[in-house]
């Protein structure tokens, strides 16, 4: 049997896939819809939703097929992510990578599938799926119409990706954080890795608002995020909560590394403020909290201490 590899952004992939905070969600009839259509337009038995997680592949969206997931190792959908086009095996039982597949020699029985990439920012979340338990062929009309059911899905997929991203800033929105922190910090606990969380509020934010309108103030918090998203690592979590209201989760690092990347992001700041010439500075406050399983057993425990955190400081300034 055939392995399949993982995509050379595995790390980033997964990162937007559980932004989205759709892993084991309830059905939705806007995805069981394209499932329906695709399983009456193919004639076929099963029709899926796939999306590929760590180590397993969970269904969205299920036609004709019991099961919620199947096991990564043994997935079809984990070899089309691979692809840039359908990925189709017009007969399992001819093909040496999947001959001895157990979903092959047992349920469901696959001997045709046909997987279309689902494409959301750049990464493949997984594929909108068509199985038969017989040997047939794609015509392109047939590759065609797989791939515009595709498009819909992922405008489904987008649209969910919307309810976690901040509108202005185009970063993560506080349910995206959590949704994405929330993993990151169980990661951190289950490896005994450290992580912190820093809390960013932008100081004398009224007064621009107020001396240069609104669309300056907007103009500024699109500048510290775009900032944020220069200064930050990959790895990094972070988004705008609200308002003047910025965080980031670090993952693997430190109290001392968290402050040399704030003191990055002033550097880049100082620069910013510099350059731009809009008639003021933006100028930032920060606090720290580190990441403590016990103290902390979620995101919501950590975000609340760093919020009272952020309340002394702003307190210890008027």
């Amino acid at each position: 049997m055939n392995t399949p590899d993982y995509p050379e952004d595995e790390p980033q992939r997964l990162a937007t896939l559980h932004s989205l905070n759709i892993l084991d969600s309830l059905p939705e009839e806007r995805f069981d819809r394209l499932t329906r259509l695709a399983k009456r337009i193919f004639g076929v038995p099963i029709a899926l939703v796939s999306l590929v997680d760590a180590s397993r592949q969970w269904f969205k969206s299920s036609q004709g097929l019991d099961a919620c997931e199947t096991p990564r190792d043994i997935s079809f959908c984990g070899h089309a992510i691979l692809d840039q086009d359908v990925f189709m095996i017009p007969d399992t039982k001819q093909d040496p990578r999947f001959a001895d597949n157990p979903l092959v020699t047992g349920e469901p029985h696959i001997q045709f599938y046909a997987g279309c990439p689902l494409t959301i920012d750049g990464r493949k979340l997984g594929t909108l799926c068509i199985i038969d338990r017989q040997p047939r062929y794609f015509e392109e009309d047939d590759i065609n119409t797989l791939k515009d059911l595709a498009v819909m899905v992922e405008n489904e997929l987008a649209a969910v990706q919307l309810a976690t991203m901040d509108e202005l800033t185009n970063i993560s929105n506080r349910r995206g954080f959590m949704a994405l922190s929330q993993h990151s910090l169980r990661l951190c606990a289950l490896k005994k890795m450290p992580a912190t969380l820093v809390f960013l509020d932008l100081d004398k934010f009224k007064p621009i608002n107020d001396q240069f309108g609104h669309a300056e103030g907007d103009q500024a918090l699109v500048a510290f995020a775009n900032l944020m998203t220069s200064v930050f690592r990959s790895s990094d979590v972070f988004a705008r909560l609200g308002g003047d209201e910025f965080v980031v989760l670090l993952a693997h690092a430190t109290r001392q590394q968290a402050q040399e990347i704030i003191h990055k992001l002033a550097q880049a700041l100082d620069r910013y403020n510099r350059e731009a010439h809009r008639g003021y500075d933006i100028v930032f406050s920060h606090g720290i909290i580190e990441f403590n399983a016990e103290q902390h057993p979620s995101i919501h425990a950590l975000l609340a201490a760093g919020d009272a955190l952020m309340y002394e400081i702003k307190k210890s300034k008027c």
